[in-house]
């Protein structure tokens, strides 16, 4: 949410400068995210002042020049040439000095120094309106009044002010806050200060020309509704004050009536709608719901289909607008407008939430209505907004207000007390400052006694419900750094189960990131079209948007589409790894799964003169993938190979029935949803298996062999279909004790060899852990292990 510093400053009387402003706001609940300075025209004007042309000749070397002599209120006159058809003695203009940056409506800001033009010197710019901002002609050069003072700086006399915006990161709850008035209510009370309201007491209907008969349908969902007719209006650009008001908050001025609705909007946190009362048949309005499936169209000219809860707005014959969301086609101010129909109400927050979500549609008004608008400042925000329609529209006021309140919200009752309050909070507050603090932020006392209150909170506060509501109250605007630290903590030890999963974790996420991962977050809901299988999707029944529709089934769609947008941002070589949750429907129950992933992409690292830019493959992955699993401990697993829907080709690492991890390349339809044109790899862990096995696991401690190793080396031919896992698993089951380590070091396969066939290179390691192995007991074990693989694998050694 935009704040304007000086609108802020209409409610208050403070010097405070912006960037205090900014920390109290922050201390009393109202966090600013930036503070940005706004000036009303781009640079400010600074270096322009206002210049008297003395003199006016025609330039002795171009015809469409002139060369003329300025008074700028320097000591001495300039000297300035200028191409304005315009331009002549005794005018007072704008002129930018030497030095100074000019900033045009179009084109990039330029610099003003001192040069010859055709030969003759010059000094300065005597300018127009849009080479500095403050129109759009170009026909000539700004001629000003007669009365203004050569010298004077331009920004003092356009009387130009700068302003300071300040972003709020509006809480879902703070709806009171959502507007200047509600945010200055708030300093008020931190400052200790009375505020400023506007003044509405010159309110009258000059007389009742225009009367619109108002029904109210449902009571429920409009529990307030207020309006009034204005005649004679001329709709036309707002004046600059009003304009440089919207645009400091970011509001495009439209037109005088929109931008007074839009003004009051932000200004007191009342939303209003303009109706063309000439638009409105049968000089009718009904506030009521429509049958389903009625055909509307909005003012973004969407033809929409409205469902039978959606509360409209409707004259005779028509729906105009949708209460509290969006207008009509019909229902808009025009040009061609003359007379308006002013509403102001008060809609249910649940029937506006429901309806803006079930159409997509998000506006300042539903924003507002959504969290809670205050009921009470429907009438007063009518009278503030037809007062400046009046005035800036030449309008007259042509009804009496019809004010729609047949059951008037009471505001709550809460009872606190004093303790509760201080123990709460954790410090002694006087008492007399928690009744300061409460009255100021508008909440009545009812009664007191020594013990404590009996308040009655207001409407437009409408997260204020309970004791430990008020309570907060009064913390944010007595401070929170207000509250001293405790010297003494309290702390009580806890069992946690080993290993223990945050710790486990923590210990697998730093490996990774010292290994070049980044970690990465994603959204649990996703795309429909990631939903696999269908029939285990978890639908959401409200879904924010069409593409956050189901919950993930997968971890690696969010994640390729992470890919993607790195990839499109000139960063292909990519490295993650997300620890989250998958989830599933089964058999009518839901079922959540931790997974691990990792994710990896492009290149291994940047290109260098001494460093091949080597890019990653499926090997990099796989030893990702084992160095998760060594760290943590486990072994004597199975692999095999997969290729499936979701793995190109990949391996399964598995005990038993229980998958550990599966990783590959992914498919290119998987890919192409994600938009994903570059190979990519990925690893899919069962973390709760992982954890599970670790849980398991027993710590065995032996002492390091003082015996050498022996390492001997087999080539075989075997045929292809054989995978080097079975080759390991005979040479162990032909000797258990001796063997320890089995590995492929060269793979052959080429036109050199039979058809069908394969080479593979092996390396065997044997140590005793009693003695130095002899030659005859190696050769006697390398000659089982080469029997047993020329009977079982089909193994021809190779010599």
């Amino acid at each position: 949410m935009k704040i304007s510093y000086n609108w802020l400053k209409q409610f208050l009387s403070t010097e405070l400068a912006p960037q205090e402003l900014s920390l109290i706001l922050t201390n009393i609940g109202l966090e600013v995210e930036s503070l940005e300075k706004v000036q009303p025209v781009r640079g400010g004007l600074e270096g322009l002042v206002i210049g008297h042309v003395l003199t006016r000749i025609q330039h002795p070397n171009a015809d469409r020049l002139s060369v003329t002599t300025v008074d700028v209120g320097a000591a001495e006159a300039v000297q300035i040439v200028c191409g304005a058809s315009n331009v002549a003695a005794g005018q007072k203009v704008v002129v930018a000095t030497v030095g100074t940056t000019v900033h045009p409506n179009e084109g990039e800001p330029f610099k003003i120094n001192k040069s010859k033009i055709r030969g003759e010197v010059s000094e300065g710019m005597i300018c127009a309106e849009d080479e500095i901002g403050l129109g759009d002609s170009h026909a000539g050069i700004m001629v000003l009044e007669e009365d203004a003072v050569p010298g004077t700086p331009a920004s003092e006399f356009f009387k130009l002010e700068d302003d300071f915006q300040f972003e709020i990161g509006l809480t879902p709850n703070r709806a009171d806050a959502a507007s200047h008035y509600g945010v200055a209510r708030d300093l008020a009370a931190y400052l200790k200060q009375n505020l400023k309201m506007p003044d509405v007491s010159a309110f009258k209907a000059a007389d009742k020309s225009l009367e619109i008969n108002v029904n109210v349908e449902d009571t429920i969902a409009c529990p307030r509704y207020s309006s009034v007719t204005i005649s004679g209006v001329r709709v036309q650009p707002s004046p600059d004050w009003l304009q440089d008001k919207l645009k400091v908050i970011g509001i495009r001025p439209i037109n005088n009536i929109v931008d007074i609705t839009n003004y009051i909007l932000h200004e007191l946190g009342q939303p209003l709608h303009a109706f063309d009362a000439d638009e409105i048949s049968g000089k009718q309005v009904s506030i009521k719901k429509c049958a389903e499936g009625t055909s509307f169209i909005t003012l973004d000219g969407v033809e929409r289909k409205l469902g039978a809860e959606d509360l409209m707005i409707c004259d005779a014959e028509r729906p105009l607008t949708i209460a509290g969301v969006y207008g009509g086609k019909n229902s808009g101010v025009s040009e061609k407008t003359t007379h308006i129909f002013l509403e102001s109400a008060y809609f249910n927050a649940v029937s506006v939430r429901k309806t803006a979500k079930r159409h997509g549609l998000k506006t300042d008004a539903s924003f507002r209505y959504e969290r809670g608008t205050d009921p009470e400042m429907t009438v007063f925000a009518l009278k503030r907004a037809a007062l400046l329609i009046c005035e800036l529209g030449g309008g007259y006021i042509s009804s009496e207000i019809s004010d729609i309140y047949p059951d008037p919200i009471n505001p709550a009752k809460v009872e606190v007390t004093y303790h509760n309050i201080n123990k709460l909070i954790g410090a002694a507050i006087p008492d007399e400052e928690i009744k300061s603090i409460i009255s100021a932020l508008g909440i009545k006392i009812i009664e007191e006694n020594e013990e404590g209150l009996s308040l009655e909170i207001p409407a437009y506060k409408v997260d204020v419900t309970r004791e430990c509501d008020v309570t907060e109250e009064v913390l944010r605007i007595y401070g929170y750094n207000n509250i001293a630290i405790p010297t003494k903590i309290n702390a009580s030890l806890a069992f946690t189960a080993k290993p223990d999963k945050e710790q486990t974790q923590h210990v697998i996420a730093d490996l990774l990131t010292a290994n070049g991962f980044l970690e990465i977050w994603c959204n649990s809901l996703t795309k429909g079209i990631y939903a696999d299988p269908k029939e285990e999707a978890v639908q959401i029944l409200n879904p924010l948007s069409s593409d956050l529709n189901v919950m993930r089934q997968r971890l690696l769609p969010p994640a390729l589409e992470s890919v993607a947008y790195n990839q499109n941002r000139r960063n292909p070589d990519v490295k993650f790894y997300e620890f989250g949750k998958t989830y599933h429907l089964i058999n009518d129950a839901y079922v959540e799964r931790p997974r691990l992933l990792l994710v990896m992409s492009g290149a291994m690292g940047e290109e260098n003169w001494s460093t091949k830019n080597e890019g990653l493959s499926f090997y990099h992955l796989k030893s990702a993938v084992e160095a998760v699993i060594g760290r943590l401990g486990i072994a004597n697993y199975q692999i095999e190979e997969i290729s499936d829907a979701h793995y190109a080709f990949g391996l399964r690492y598995f005990r038993g029935q229980q998958t550990i991890v599966t990783f590959g390349a992914v498919t290119a339809a998987d890919k192409k949803l994600a938009d994903v044109d570059k190979e990519v790899y990925y690893a899919d862990f069962d973390w709760s298996l992982l954890l599970d096995i670790v849980r398991k696991n027993k710590v065995i401690f032996k002492e390091i062999p003082k015996f050498p190793v022996v390492r001997r080396d087999l080539s075989m031919l075997v045929d292809a279909s054989v995978t080097f896992e079975q080759l390991k698993a005979v040479a162990f089951k032909t000797e258990k004790k001796l063997l320890k380590q089995v590995q492929v070091f060269d793979v052959y396969v080429g036109d050199k060899l039979p058809e069908g066939k394969k080479s593979y290179a092996l390396n065997f390691t044997l140590q005793d852990d009693q003695q130095t192995l002899t030659d005859k007991q190696i050769d006697s074990v390398m000659q089982k292990i080469i029997a047993n693989l020329e009977q079982s694998a089909k193994a021809e050694i190779r010599k």
